[in-house]
């Protein structure tokens, strides 16, 4: 690992320990040559994630599109960027243990649908209504209604 400092590619490994997430693993590291410390993160290396498009195209999976979407439907109301970033990390948590190396963007919406019910549901009917692609005004109402029975 070279130093941020002086570019030397000698460093020492101070301490190790698990990162806050226990995804990955925090390292306290120290120069050789200018005696200077810095932290460094290893992460465990992950088979890469396709995700199939409704037209059945596929692209990688992006944790930013996710992201983008979920900010969207929470404009305004009060969910916390804690709040959302948690949630995130359990869609991405349920869909990596899938242990699938091709993921539908059914599959992935559906997760999304369901914690935003949980956390919030203005939101969760912002998200249904893009991604349900409500036609009209009643089928806006119909998914209200089915939130109102529950």
């Amino acid at each position: 690992m070279k130093c941020p400092y002086c570019n030397e590619a000698d460093t020492k490994v101070i301490d190790s320990r698990p990162a806050e997430d226990n995804s990955s693993i925090r390292r306290r590291r120290q120069c050789e040559r200018c005696g200077k410390r810095f932290t460094t993160y290893e992460k465990l290396e992950t088979m890469p994630l396709m995700v199939i498009k409704k037209d059945n195209s596929r692209e990688a999976y992006d944790r930013s599109k996710i992201e983008a979407g979920i900010i969207q439907s929470c404009h305004k109301r009060p969910v916390s960027t804690q709040q959302i970033n948690s949630v995130i990390d359990e869609i991405e948590n349920r869909v990596f243990n899938m242990e699938e190396k091709e993921v539908p963007t059914s599959v992935i919406g559906e997760l999304v649908m369901d914690k935003l019910k949980e956390l919030d549901e203005v939101a969760y009917v912002r998200f249904a209504s893009v991604y349900r692609e409500f036609k009209d005004v009643n089928t806006f109402m119909e998914e209200l209604a089915k939130l109102l029975k529950q």
